[in-house]
């Protein structure tokens, strides 16, 4: 529609307005300007043409869409969630009763258990397996100068190797934390890499998805559809095409996975059966060897019984007892192995061998269990380099000690220091693979993320072509298609997920 911009210079209205003043000028002016306004262009005299049809086209806007049922779901397992901590509250609680069960059970045994059953007392035996500690034993023991002298040496050596120890131990510490900063820098440079990879590639699917859907949306503004397929259809063949591969790749995929699994499975049922009988003649094999070791003994018994003379007599009990407790055998092949044996005292022998085999438990060597006198007894075990040290200061004229004391202490040093090194390379070498793994691993999930960047963009996009679609289908005028189609390439250049997120 073309307006005359000569409208307020007609005839009548330079008439009407000779004898107007110029403010009646302008109102008179001004309200022939809102009439045509709003009778030709804003078309208000008809309040019912008031719509958001437009606003609704530039927006691509579909008049039905739902919220997802995700935005309605419940979650009912929330009550579920202090289920474990009762669990483990009432397991605890069990346990401790069960205990307490077990110590009531063992009470009530302990009044009719038989004497050669029973289990012997412990005695209190104090191991000094500290060398500092023995040598301060030794000054509270026997104070005298040379306890005295090699108790201070070895306190002296012990804080110099503590110091020493710190000193290293800090070194080590600072040395590797100044490497991991080398390495944090040059996986930082190599992330700026992959970061700007992934940048590049979330625009350049942006670009390409504004090619692909302008071509798609200007070939079907151009579309007409041929008579001898219905509009249906004409739709159904661009909106679905090519999903019939992407379904079946699928399915391939589930079915061999499935295989997969059932495989796997087969292959862990026939290995378990397989190591099953394996471990039954293992026991098997064991259990023919034990016989054979018993037919051996039996054999070495006969022997040490037939060369048994009055002059070997003890020695000769002694090696039986010994035999005898390697087989344990019944009380009926005991007397038929000594039916040979010309003793005096044999039954007294046979008892004896039958109660050492009865019993459950042994007393404890004498030299190492500290006595039968329950008292507290003090030994020193020492395993430390510092007791050579000690040693050789007792006895300074010893050149065996003084040669024990500097090798003993050498391979400790560097034994410690090799050790320091070696922990420190390995730490460093760790680190530095651990972050060329982080580097490698930044660079395979390129590719993921710009997969979740195109399927995020397609989520977004899908529904606006569908719209657009769908009013095609409805017969909307192609210039309102325009517009539409418009938006939609609007949408994928600035729309979600943005491109700097």
């Amino acid at each position: 529609m073309q307006v005359n911009n000569n409208i307020f210079h007609d005839n009548e209205t330079l008439r009407q307005q000779k004898n107007l003043t110029r403010a009646q000028k302008r109102t008179n002016s001004d309200t022939k300007e809102g009439v045509l306004v709003n009778q030709f262009i804003k078309d208000t005299d008809n309040p019912q043409n008031i719509t958001l049809n437009d606003t609704m086209d530039t927006l691509v806007i579909s008049q039905n869409t739902k919220m997802p049922d995700k935005l309605h779901e419940k979650d009912s397992k929330a009550g579920k969630s202090l289920i474990p901590i009762s669990s483990i509250a009432l397991g605890v609680m069990g346990a401790i009763a069960g205990i307490t069960a077990l110590i009531n059970h063992s009470a009530k045994i302990n009044l009719n258990i038989d004497s050669l059953k029973r289990v012997p007392s412990t005695l209190r035996n104090v191991a000094i397996n500290d060398e500092p500690t023995q040598a301060l034993y030794r000054i509270v023991e026997c104070p005298n100068w040379k306890t005295i002298t090699a108790g201070t040496g070895v306190f002296a050596l012990t804080a110099m190797a503590f110091m020493g120890k710190t000193f290293f131990d800090g070194f080590r510490d600072v040395w590797v934390k100044k490497k991991e900063a080398d390495i944090q820098k040059n996986l930082q440079e190599k992330l700026i890499d992959i970061e700007t990879q992934s940048f590049a590639g979330k625009i350049q699917i942006t670009r390409s998805m504004l090619s692909q859907k302008a071509i798609e949306l200007g070939k079907y503004l151009k579309y007409e559809p041929p008579k001898r397929r219905t509009p249906d259809e004409t739709f159904k063949a661009i909106m679905f095409k090519g999903s019939g591969s992407t379904n079946k790749t699928s399915g391939q995929k589930n079915n061999n996975t499935t295989l997969n699994y059932i495989l796997l499975g087969l292959g862990t049922f026939a290995g378990i059966i397989g190591l099953g009988f394996l471990s039954l003649k293992n026991l098997t094999k064991s259990k023919t060897h034990i016989k054979d070791f018993v037919t051996q003994t039996g054999e070495e018994i006969k022997k040490v019984v037939a060369n048994s003379t009055k002059d070997n007599r003890q020695q000769t009990l002694a090696d039986l007892k010994n035999l005898f407790k390697s087989i344990e055998p019944t009380e009926t092949q005991i007397r038929d192995y000594l039916k040979n044996l010309n003793i005096d005292n044999k039954e007294d022998f046979i008892r004896s061998v039958l109660q050492d085999l009865k019993r459950s438990t042994v007393d404890a060597n004498p030299g190492c269990g500290g006595g039968s006198t329950p008292k507290v007894t003090f030994y020193s075990h020492v395993d430390d380099f510092r007791a050579f040290f000690y040693n050789y200061l007792l006895d300074t004229d010893n050149k065996q000690f003084k040669a024990l004391f500097f090798g003993t202490t050498g391979l400790a040093a560097i034994g410690y220091g090799g050790k320091l090194v070696g922990e420190a390379v390995k730490d460093v070498q760790v680190k530095k693979l651990n972050a060329d793994t982080e580097a490698e691993l930044q660079q395979r999930l390129v590719s993921t993320e710009l997969k979740n960047f195109k399927s995020k963009k397609d989520a977004a996009i899908q529904p606006l072509m569908d719209e657009f679609y769908k009013q095609a289908k409805e017969g909307k005028p192609k210039e309102e298609l325009k517009t539409m189609a418009e938006n939609i390439l609007f949408e994928i250049k600035n729309g979600p997920p943005f491109v700097y997120s």
